[in-house]
């Protein structure tokens, strides 16, 4: 396991303190390494979807193609 180093301003600090008690967390670590799984996690959720919402686009695309729904462009 590899080590780093975090500076916090005092506020932010607090803040964390703050919602560490709240929600029984006995460490800052443990609070930082699950705060990063979650980031990570609604990153990669988010690429997903946003995947899924262009393969929609394109098959909706290829569909309108396919049925000579095609908007021409006049230049």
């Amino acid at each position: 396991m590899e080590n780093i180093s975090l500076k916090l301003e005092r506020n932010f600090l607090d803040a964390i303190e703050k919602v560490m008690k709240k929600h029984h967390y006995t460490t800052k670590t443990e609070f930082v390494r699950e705060s990063i799984r979650d980031k990570i996690r609604k990153l990669e959720e988010k690429e997903i979807v946003e995947d899924k919402d262009m393969m929609e686009q394109i098959v909706a695309s290829e569909k309108n193609i396919k049925k000579g729904n095609v908007k021409k462009f006049n230049y």
